[in-house]
């Protein structure tokens, strides 16, 4: 039993105060994930900055966060899970408000990569800490609170960003991370029992080669579509950096006695199953949350306010989800077959977008992200309590940080595939509506007779030519939310090769 659990047993029952400021502490991390990047255009402003460099302000962040993310496990065996947290959430909110302050572009950046090497720890030792805290027949409560803060806050990150911005400084979207920074710390320094370290051994070799694979693969990531892609020599680089890294990491932390990381988790069926169905389930969120706006504000020409709201029903849908999932459903029902209702119920939203016009509602906008948030929770909270039903309480940490890493991954493919497949899109539909209209095409003709115009003068062939960049983008984005769709159907099929819950709590490890 940990201190944690043999604390709660003697203070019979779980410490709201715990509960409250571990599910802050990864309200921290996701928020600042999303927060930022409705900002970046104040920013670029302020600094002088090109769009390339500003694209560093995210970069930055998520390579580190990625990088470090797994070695929660050997950090927390390394100094003690509570001086980890504790030291993470004031190096967190450190950083922040550096960034808050920072005069530079290099400084933002500098300061970015230390808020992403404190706030990786934050969401893998909220999670294992929420486990330990809940007894065995409330894990799904326990995975409640925690998707609230792991998967609404970055939802209601773009709204909260535009708030902010719009009525006072893009220097508020770090700022606002120190008073929930100051409430998370003084309640766990109080509430959080100690803990003592271990002595570590730490293959170093195998933690340079997880740096340089995960790093290299990140930074292909999220600078290939600013860089062509592997027609830049940097992202050829990268690529071979990335496999050739990740691969001998794999080889070196399958042989070594003590990893840097567990792998072994991944022989446990339901974790590697639902490691792979999260990071799937992460290209569908993410990579249509990533689109939605530019969507709604650049060619739908909603203002930015408006298009921050629409994210507040998904929110709200998402946050009821998780409550109702954990606390009524998960130990009622078989957790795979709610996951596989949380697929379905994602396909489905994203059918909807895909069906979206040029004339499109508010409500029309705001139904099918409704929907999604309503299979946030019919997703996460089972797929997270399967994933972690069958290892042991020693293991905790290394298996968040894992999970942690292969969502954070997968969100990082969706936003990157989705933007190329984008462009591509856009310039595929550009050319197929191009080619079918002309001055002698009577629809062309039929368009442009109520401005007096004609398809083969200057004026109507460039209102031609605008409508059919619109067009083109809008089916553009169809294709791009249906293949959404069929992602998360595709996914279903895992779902088949995962166990029924094993109806009884981890096997007892050695304590933290």
């Amino acid at each position: 039993m940990t201190d944690l659990t043999a604390a709660e047993a003697k203070g019979g029952g779980v410490r709201i105060a715990i509960v409250v400021a571990v599910v802050l502490a990864a309200v921290l991390e996701v928020l600042d994930s999303t927060i930022v990047n409705i900002a970046l255009p104040h920013i670029k402003s302020a600094f002088g900055a090109t769009t390339d460099q500003t694209t560093w302000i995210l970069t930055s962040y998520i390579v580190a966060a990625v990088v470090v993310m797994p070695l929660t496990g050997l950090m927390a065996r390394l100094i003690g899970r509570r001086r980890l947290i504790l030291g993470a959430i004031t190096g967190f909110a450190l950083f922040s408000a550096l960034c808050g302050i920072s005069t530079s572009l290099d400084e933002m950046i500098l300061f970015r990569l230390g808020q992403g090497v404190f706030g990786a720890f934050l969401i893998p030792l909220s999670q294992s800490i929420l486990f330990d805290a809940f007894p065995r027949e409330k894990r799904g409560q326990a995975m409640a609170m925690f998707g609230l803060g792991v998967v609404v806050a970055p939802v209601l990150g773009p709204t909260a960003g535009a708030v902010l911005t719009e009525y006072f400084s893009w220097r508020m979207v770090f700022f606002v991370n120190l008073p929930m920074a100051l409430f998370a710390l003084l309640m766990l320094a109080g509430e959080l029992p100690k803990d003592e370290p271990e002595r570590v051994r730490i293959d170093w070799t195998g933690l340079a080669l997880m740096a340089l694979g995960i790093g290299a693969l990140q930074f292909l990531l999220d600078q290939g579509e600013s860089k062509d892609w592997f027609l830049s020599p940097v992202i050829q680089v990268a690529a071979i950096a990335a496999a050739l890294g990740l691969a001998a990491f794999l080889w070196r932390g399958l042989r070594h006695p003590e990893p840097v990381v567990d792998l072994g988790l991944l022989g446990e069926r339901n974790f590697a199953m639902a490691s792979l169905i999260i990071a799937g389930f992460a290209v569908t969120m993410f990579g249509g949350i990533a689109i939605l706006p530019l969507f709604v504000q650049g060619l739908l020409g909603y203002p930015v306010l408006e298009a921050g709201y629409l994210f507040v029903p998904r929110g709200i849908a998402g946050g009821l989800s998780m409550v109702v999932v954990g606390s009524l459903l998960v130990g009622r029902v078989d957790p795979r077959i709610l996951a596989a209702i949380g697929l379905i119920v994602t396909a489905v939203s994203n059918f909807m977008y895909g069906a979206l016009t040029l004339e499109a509602s508010f409500s029309q906008l705001a139904v099918p992200g409704f929907i999604s948030g309503l299979g946030l929770g019919l997703i996460f909270v089972p797929l997270s309590t399967l994933a972690f039903d069958r290892i042991e309480q020693a293991r905790q940490d290394d298996a968040s940080g894992l999970y942690g890493v292969t969502r954070q991954l997968g969100s990082s493919i969706g936003i990157a595939v989705v933007g190329a497949l984008l462009v591509r899109a856009t310039a595929t539909d550009t050319a197929i509506l191009s080619a079918k209209v002309t001055p002698f095409n009577p629809a062309a003709q039929a368009y442009l007779a109520p401005l007096g115009l004609a398809p083969d003068t200057p004026e109507g062939a460039a209102i031609l030519s605008a409508e059919i960049a619109r067009q083109a983008a809008l089916m553009a984005y169809s294709h791009i939310f249906n293949l959404l769709g069929v992602l998360a159907l595709v996914l279903l099929p895992l779902l088949l090769l995962m166990q029924k819950p094993s109806g009884a709590g981890p096997r007892p490890g050695a304590g933290h």
